[in-house]
């Protein structure tokens, strides 16, 4: 999901020679030391592993960490939560694979695809909207063949900070609504569910601090069975073993205005996680930079065309390695291979699903918030000034068209408030861009608004 961790805040960040060695396979490791202790100060490599035993355990931490988010995002669009399992578990593989075993990665649900599956399944069912998946997944996998082939410095003139935070700012925000929908479906159970994640977040160190979300959940689920909001007949009725369901997509130029602008955004958090890896680990990732992009396209358009939701890089599974020190591709390779197992128990996939709305709508209450938090993160690491007027304007248009949900029918085609953000963002910023440097009046400050502060009068 999105990137949450600051390189600066860890200890790994402070080691810039790492102790690799020579790569083995791509599935195959170097034992770090003796396999089970890890020296002061250093960390275990991604062609490192520790004992199996050890890295099983880590491998396993990755599934928990992986799976608050991951589930929330089929939970709350209707697709079956085995199925998105199933394809998150290949996906990983795939990734790992594709990069060579070089990049330590989880392939989940991406938040970026909420609202355009939830308002392609309004206009069109949900085959249509998986259609859409797999579009948004092509597109991404084209991105990532051309990177490979002429690098990466052109994703950064195309999208700049200003651009990519926007964009991330005005998806979260416009799924407010949907969280306000939830929570009216059982409000006790919605406040609960946020307050457990807000006193998880501060009460507890380490791994546990950064599952807060899947720790709220939890208590949430527990206030909801006790206030009767539950049923399991479909457990009962499942089975313990079977394929989780798959469905195929259509295709409707219809809807393609929605998920064109996702792709942006697995962009951007593809190349925020392997920069903030490389960080942590001391090594070079640009180089992989089209690998991961094509590896998550390819990710994204298999789970799109089997009834899975697109997939994205995980936030949650940099903190597990920031916990442990481990980074190791083979606690990844584990970590796909249970998740693949779990997806392919039906009574498992059914017992995710007897999560009510109310818990839904408090998780998405504090998430759909922190994706629009995370934008202006971007801002802020970046440090965008916004005593430029261009930087201000697309913000500021681009976040009302979002957050409104604008809307605008162009014959077959329906664009949406993300889709006319987004790509409102793209053309305000460079056309005013443009013309700011012909006229020579990029400097002139917006507004009192936006003048620095020491130099207000």
């Amino acid at each position: 999901m999105f990137s949450a961790i600051d390189p600066k805040d860890t200890a790994m960040s402070q080691q810039t020679t790492p102790p690799w060695g020579t790569r083995p396979g791509i599935f195959s490791w170097n034992l770090y030391g003796d396999g089970r202790h890890i020296a002061g100060g250093q960390v275990v490599g991604p062609h490192q592993r520790l004992s199996w035993p050890r890295t099983i355990g880590i491998g396993m931490q990755h599934v928990v960490a992986m799976f608050g988010a991951t589930f929330l995002v089929p939970l709350i669009t209707g697709l079956p939560p085995a199925t998105t399992l199933f394809f998150s578990g290949i996906g990983t593989f795939l990734f790992l694979l594709i990069t060579r075993g070089r990049v330590p990665s989880y392939l989940g649900s991406s938040f970026a695809f909420i609202a355009p599956i939830a308002a392609a399944n309004e206009q069109g069912g949900m085959a249509v909207a998986l259609g859409g998946v797999v579009v948004a997944g092509v597109l991404l996998a084209l991105v990532g063949l051309l990177v490979n082939w002429i690098g990466h410095s052109w994703i950064d003139r195309v999208m700049p900070p200003i651009l990519t935070g926007t964009i991330v700012m005005l998806i979260g925000f416009n799924l407010a609504p949907a969280a306000w929908n939830n929570v009216q479906v059982a409000p006790v159970t919605a406040i609960v569910t946020i307050l457990a994640v807000i006193l998880a977040t501060v009460l507890f160190k380490g791994i546990l601090g950064r599952l807060s979300i899947l720790l709220g959940v939890l208590v949430g689920y527990a206030c909801a069975l006790v206030r009767g909001e539950v049923s399991f007949d479909l457990v009962r009725e499942a089975g313990w073993v079977g394929l989780p369901h798959f469905q195929t997509p259509q295709f409707s130029v219809a809807v393609l205005g929605l998920f064109v602008p996702v792709v942006l955004v697995l962009i951007a958090e593809n190349i925020g996680h392997l920069k903030s890896v490389a960080a942590m680990t001391g090594e070079d990732l640009d180089p992989m930079t089209g690998r991961a992009l094509f590896a998550d396209g390819l990710a994204t358009t298999l789970a799109g065309a089997g009834g899975g939701s697109g997939t994205t890089t995980y936030a949650e599974n940099i903190g597990v390695m920031a916990a442990t020190r481990v980074y190791s591709t083979a606690a990844y390779l584990v970590a796909a291979i249970t998740a693949f197992l779990l997806s392919l128990s039906p009574k498992f996939g059914a017992l995710i699903a007897t999560i009510p709305g109310g818990v839904l709508g408090g998780a998405g209450t504090v998430l759909y918030g922190m994706i629009g938090i995370l934008g202006a993160r971007i801002w802020v690491q970046n440090k965008v000034d916004f005593a430029d007027p261009v930087n201000l304007t697309t913000a500021a248009v681009a976040l009302i068209v979002g957050i409104a949900n604008f809307t605008w029918g162009w014959g077959a085609l329906t664009f949406e408030g993300i889709a006319l953000g987004s790509f409102g963002a793209l053309a305000i910023y460079h056309a005013m861009r443009w013309i700011a440097r012909w006229r020579g009046t990029h400097q002139e400050p917006a507004s009192p608004a936006s003048v620095p502060a020491d130099e207000a009068v």
